[in-house]
């Protein structure tokens, strides 16, 4: 049974498919009675097209009296229903005005309704199919859709984030500039106020002790030559540009010898006779100087029991000064 079932869906559908290609309306005479037979092709409400194995076509319709069963002794009625597209079926009637066959009756074996029915679900399983196949398809040209989309925006935030990222490259680098330019403005000025702080701080550059013999104040050939080196190395560093603030102090002791009084007086007179010296042989400009000073006894460089002692006591002290402020070292710039 399972057997002609098979065969028996397998020649509806390949009579169908074979008459496809060659199918052609037939015109039912009015009045004239006819009796079609082949496989329901078109089914639409009360009507429906049976088409015979040669391709010919004709149009059936449905009247109220119509009656639908089985072949054989025992017929069995069915509802209208039961015509389905496939179904391997005979109608027979008289032709209207239009060329269609209105039936009479309609009948067909239960074995080729069941194959029609098999083919209906086959054909609904295919509608469903290619319906989750279009929804599949719709599905993947959405998504590829979104991912094209989100791709562009990625893109985008990729370059907003770059430009932002440059941005803010940049205003570091504004920042750091201006704060070095604050940094050097600050350093300026704390240069500048150093400098004027340092107006009235002087260092000492060198000292050169001239000699003299005891209660003497005048200038003898070793002195002279002491006085000479030191005017020639001053000139020296003038060529050089480094007397820039520079000042002369000239200060002169005096050894234990005779009182304190009398020695404070020569003191005085031994930095005149040095200044005096420095001017008249050297040129060396009055405005350099220091108003000189006689500290007399006071400030012994060495011991005043000896000879030797007394001698190094005996002096003239040429300071060479430098004003820090002017000359740009103060003490935050040594």
């Amino acid at each position: 049974m399972m057997l002609a079932f098979v065969i028996t869906l397998m020649t509806a559908i390949g009579s169908s498919a074979q008459s496809a290609g060659n199918v052609h309306p037939v015109q039912v005479p009015q009045g004239a009675k006819q009796k079609v037979q082949g496989v329901v092709s078109v089914r639409n409400g009360d009507t429906f097209k049976v088409r015979d194995p040669g391709g010919a076509e004709t149009t059936v319709v449905l009247a109220a009296d119509t009656k639908v069963t089985s072949h054989g002794f025992g017929k069995k009625g069915y509802p209208v229903t039961y015509i389905m597209r496939g179904l391997r079926l005979q109608a027979q009637g008289r032709g209207d005005a239009d060329g269609n066959l209105v039936a009479d009756w309609v009948r067909f074996d239960e074995q080729d309704l069941r194959a029609a029915q098999a083919l209906e679900q086959t054909g609904d399983l295919a509608e469903e199919n290619n319906a989750r196949v279009a929804a599949a398809e719709e599905a993947a040209r959405q998504a590829a859709e979104n991912a094209r989309i989100m791709a562009g925006q990625i893109s985008e935030n990729t370059a907003l984030a770059n430009d932002a990222r440059a941005r803010a490259d940049a205003a570091a680098a504004a920042a750091k500039a201006a704060q070095d330019q604050a940094d050097a403005a600050f350093k300026a000025a704390a240069l500048a106020n150093n400098r004027i702080n340092g107006l009235d701080d002087y260092e000492t550059i060198r000292t050169i002790p001239v000699l003299f013999k005891v209660n003497s104040s005048l200038i003898d050939a070793t002195a002279k030559h002491t006085i000479d080196e030191a005017a020639r190395w001053a000139k020296g560093e003038k060529a050089q540009g480094n007397t820039n603030g520079w000042l002369v102090e000239v200060v002169g002791f005096a050894d234990t010898t005779g009182n304190t009084a009398r020695n404070r007086s020569l003191s005085e007179r031994r930095s005149k006779a040095v200044i005096q010296y420095l001017v008249g042989v050297h040129g060396l400009d009055l405005r350099r100087l220091v108003q000189p000073f006689g500290f007399g006894e006071s400030r012994p460089v060495a011991d005043n029991k000896t000879a030797a002692g007394r001698a190094k006591n005996r002096r003239v002290e040429i300071r060479i000064l430098q004003n820090k402020g002017i000359a740009n070292k103060t003490a935050s710039n040594p």
